[in-house]
């Protein structure tokens, strides 16, 4: 007859990602004529959970290049922006995130410039990115555990007739 173990090991138990889309403004030291690239370069983040919200914390750093003075110099502006999103997991299997959580977050897609303006002096920037946050927790599996030994089959040797030979062969006064 068969029994049951429950067996308390570490998985999933959420997962999720989600998309974004934020709008920054760098200011540079000139009048922007044109904008001639953009780049978004050491993305850093971290997650926490708070009440049964995952909560990420992050940060990058934008450069803009751009033409002023009438197109006849160039320079590039830097500026490091934060950001904070929120995520609601749902939980499989009635989980529940506490601090015992492990909250693994992974950027799905790097922080890329989609959309760029110039106004007044201002460089307006739409910046796209896509999170995904895994929540390992402790759960618990149950598993069938069988009562019946499972015995090793015994293989016995037959002599081989050579054998015998090989032994009636041996010198006796070999060690003296």
């Amino acid at each position: 007859m068969a029994s049951f173990k429950e067996i308390v090991t570490k998985a999933v138990i959420g997962k999720a990602k989600k998309t974004s889309v934020s709008k920054f403004r760098v200011t540079p030291n000139e009048v922007p004529d044109t904008v001639l690239g953009c780049w978004v370069i050491n993305h850093t983040f971290e997650g926490r959970g708070q009440n049964g919200v995952v909560y990420i914390t992050g940060g990058f750093d934008v450069n803009v290049w751009y033409s002023y003075n009438n197109d006849t110099k160039t320079a590039v502006a830097t500026e490091h922006f934060t950001y904070e999103d929120k995520m609601n997991i749902k939980l499989k299997d009635g989980a529940v995130l506490n601090d015992a959580s492990e909250i693994i977050v992974r950027s799905l897609t790097q922080p890329t410039v989609t959309d760029v303006s110039t106004e007044q002096g201002i460089v307006q920037l739409s910046i796209e990115k896509e999170l995904g946050v895994e929540i390992v927790g402790n759960t618990m599996i149950k598993v069938s555990v069988e009562e019946d030994e499972d015995d090793y089959e015994v293989i016995e040797d037959e002599p081989l007739e050579e054998d015998d030979e090989v032994i009636n062969e041996i010198d006796e006064n070999y060690l003296k």
